[in-house]
């Protein structure tokens, strides 16, 4: 799989907003890690702001729908972890400054 392809999930990851804040999950520092296997099999590990997050349902669907629509995606794996926890300093200087944290 192309680079191409991996920036393009990352494009479609950035719009993905949380429900609540209306912040991209990207900006928040809530996506840790995306690869691609040579069979279109993108995974994606990520975390969210507090453990049990009702709307974990929500974001996966949005994800899978957005992730799916690139060219050369074949299927998503969505990893959830707490390990790291996420914690306010991942977010970018941007959306901390939208939520008024600088």
């Amino acid at each position: 799989m192309s680079s191409d392809t991996l920036s393009k999930i990352n494009a479609q990851l950035q719009t993905v907003l949380d429900p609540e804040l209306f912040i991209s999950i990207v900006d928040l520092g809530l996506v840790y890690n995306v690869t691609l296997s040579e069979d279109g099999m993108a995974h994606i590990l990520m975390t969210l702001t507090t453990i049990g997050c009702p709307l974990f349902d929500t974001i996966q669907a949005e994800i899978r729908e957005k992730v799916l629509a690139v060219d050369g995606v074949t299927d998503v794996h969505i990893e959830l972890t707490f390990d790291p926890p996420w914690e306010v300093s991942k977010m970018t200087p941007s959306a901390r400054a939208e939520l008024g944290l600088d």
